[in-house]
């Protein structure tokens, strides 16, 4: 087996060797070299590769590969390349993610709960007028994708006195949170939900989810967390929704297009918070380990990690 992994990357340099340089140090039987370093003799004989974000096409260039280590948890881009079925897909499983995420879905739970983008509108008008505080228990919060970073932030949401309630596609079980599945369980959830927090998969059966129809299930207030993929949601119909005040405030780390364009109504719409894609980054000092560990693995005796489904699309 040949001990030169190819890296593929849609990243910066600097990411990438920084990927190379951790997942080198850790990982005792192999060397991560760009795919563009290696010769075509070691492309040749390439069985598996670590990609962050790859061009699908370069895959191509393997002609032997059996087998990626995803750098990313998201893996819904190389389900949709015209590549070899056959070429299996792990995921990156870190639970430093879980908890990062679990993170972020507390603190702007708690931007939202604690009434701050309405503080920041009356401070730009120099109003000085105290709201109301609600207490958590009071604030129902539904998390959509209950996998483990889900799973995780719900739990995190109820431990800090959130009611919480889940929903997922198939059932799920999880202690001190009423949990929904299928469709009808759609129905019943989305009336109670005065932050809707998404965490689900991009797959056929997510995309455009939460359409006009679906949003306007949600009661009058409710707000709106999005850290999962921006095709969940349809743009034009959650705009509407805010500008009609259906929604009171929209979360958005995630978007159809990233960057976000400069001149994207998102930015400067009053009802609407904007971040760069950074709820849950992945940590390479953590996420490294797990991936030489998986390369270690495979390169002792020809274990593959759990793949991706691709019929799921995660």
């Amino acid at each position: 087996m040949h001990s030169i992994t190819p890296f593929i990357g849609q990243v910066s340099t600097q990411e990438q060797d920084e990927w190379i340089k951790v997942i080198n140090t850790h990982s005792k039987n192999c060397k991560l070299a760009p795919i563009g370093q290696l010769s075509e003799n070691e492309k040749q004989h390439a069985e598996m590769a670590v990609v962050a974000n790859p061009d699908p096409t370069q895959l191509t260039l393997l002609p032997k590969l059996k087998w990626v280590q995803s750098l990313w948890a998201g893996v819904e881009t190389i389900f949709a390349a015209d590549i070899d079925p056959n070429i299996q897909v792990v995921r990156l499983t870190d639970p430093q993610l879980a908890e990062s995420m679990a993170e972020a879905t507390l603190a702007w739970s708690l931007y939202l709960h604690r009434n701050m983008p309405q503080y920041r509108a009356q401070q730009n008008q120099s109003m000085w007028a105290p709201l109301p505080l609600e207490l958590p228990q009071n604030t129902n919060i539904s998390v959509f994708g209950l996998g483990k970073l889900g799973s995780l932030a719900a739990t995190r949401l109820q431990q800090n006195g959130f009611t919480v309630k889940g929903w997922s596609k198939s059932k799920k079980t999880i202690d001190h949170v009423e949990t929904f599945h299928g469709n009808a369980g759609l129905t019943e959830i989305l009336p109670h939900t005065n932050i809707a927090i998404i965490l689900l998969p991009h797959t056929p059966h997510t995309e455009n989810l939460f359409d006009e129809e679906l949003l306007n299930q949600l009661p009058k207030g409710a707000s709106i967390i999005n850290f999962a993929r921006g095709s969940i949601v349809v743009e034009q119909d959650l705009l509407k929704a805010l500008d009609n005040e259906h929604l009171e405030h929209a979360v958005l780390d995630v978007f159809i297009q990233e960057p976000l364009a400069t001149d994207h109504v998102f930015w400067s719409h009053k009802n609407v918070t904007v971040l760069p894609h950074i709820s849950a980054p992945t940590t390479v000092a953590t996420a490294a380990v797990i991936a030489a560990d998986n390369i270690d693995l495979y390169m002792e005796n020809g274990t593959i990690p759990q793949a991706a489904d691709r019929a799921l699309g995660y």
